[in-house]
């Protein structure tokens, strides 16, 4: 097992320094910074001189090199616009996000896996059919469409819920909450639905085919001999076989939504991670940009090594292929 750690961290490394050429390199070739910056009215000389300033006059692999020597030592530069480090920037929007694919994440395994379960104990009954055919429309309709009627629903027609922004949060050791007050509660319900109905659709179509992978298995026609309680089967020899796709793609799931929650902020105004990077692309915030991607990529190469140590736990014959 440490060996098999030490190994992944080590590919992490590489993956983390060929995105962070492949950020760099892309950005540096879309436009010029100062001309966001400065006034259109601002002479020549101006512009060098911010140019300078910010150290975009030097060429595109000393700005690297001198990027990834700070970067070593935890410093991803400063943002162009606001002068703050890029790194505090994004941690102090991470709350918003983790709290919002957290939640829509709950709710995706809430409904996904039952209904994902009662569709491959019954498949070809008017229940499961119509359950497969919702997972097939939340499934293929676009975040934004999904957040949009949403919107017009619950916010302009029946006007219970709020359309935009986080809502009043709660200060719990120096982390900003909504989810301990009711008006946050309000504020996060439509963007973690419009996030959790993707999720919870592509869990019960996973849900469905590990179920009626594991029902002809023959431990569980052995414990159906036996006489076990059906509710015995589900709970003990069908969940537990089920349980390594589900983890490993409700897993890559939540990663994904944390790092790519994107439109789904947009759509809500909601003052997390994503909305951060669309800021930032617009007005050409270099720092702010390379410094996501990268914070991004440790995560998700983190959460890909906790998956598979998660699915070793759950599947003993998995920590055998490693020892081999």
């Amino acid at each position: 097992m440490p060996v098999f750690i030490i190994n992944r961290l080590l590919q992490a490394i590489g993956v983390i320094l060929v995105m962070s050429v492949l950020v760099f390199v892309g950005l540096y070739l879309i436009g010029d910074p100062t001309s966001m910056l400065v006034s259109p009215e601002a002479t020549e000389i101006e512009r060098q001189a911010l140019r300078q300033a910010l150290g975009l006059d030097q060429s595109i692999w000393f700005q690297y090199l001198t990027f990834l020597g700070n970067a070593a030592h935890g410093d991803f530069g400063r943002s162009f616009l606001t002068g703050q480090p890029a790194l505090q920037l994004i941690v102090e929007r991470m709350p918003a996000t983790v709290e919002l694919v957290v939640v829509a994440m709950t709710f995706a395994l809430a409904v996904g896996v039952p209904l994902g379960i009662l569709a491959g104990l019954h498949p070809k009954t008017p229940s499961s059919k119509a359950i497969m055919t919702g997972s097939i429309l939340g499934f293929s309709l676009p975040n934004f469409w999904i957040g949009l009627m949403l919107i017009m629903l619950f916010a302009v027609y029946l006007g219970i819920l709020p359309a935009s922004a986080r809502g009043e949060t709660v200060s719990v050791g120096g982390v900003s909450l909504s989810i301990l007050t009711l008006d946050g509660w309000q504020h996060l319900a439509l963007p973690a639905l419009t996030l959790g109905i993707a999720k919870a659709a592509l869990i019960i179509r996973v849900t469905r085919a590990a179920t009626r992978e594991v029902l002809p298995m023959d431990y569980i026609k052995f414990a159906r001999a036996k006489g076990l309680r059906p509710s015995r089967i589900l709970n003990v020899h069908l969940l537990k076989n089920i349980l390594i796709p589900i983890v490993t793609v409700a897993g890559l799931e939540f990663g994904q939504a944390i790092a790519f929650a994107v439109v789904t902020e947009s759509v809500f105004s909601w003052p997390g991670m994503g909305k951060l990077l669309i800021d930032s692309i617009i007005t050409l915030d270099r720092p702010v940009v390379v410094a996501y991607l990268i914070m991004m990529v440790l995560f998700l190469v983190i959460l890909n090594l906790v998956i598979d140590i998660l699915y070793m736990a759950i599947d003993p014959s998995a920590r055998e292929k490693v020892r081999d």
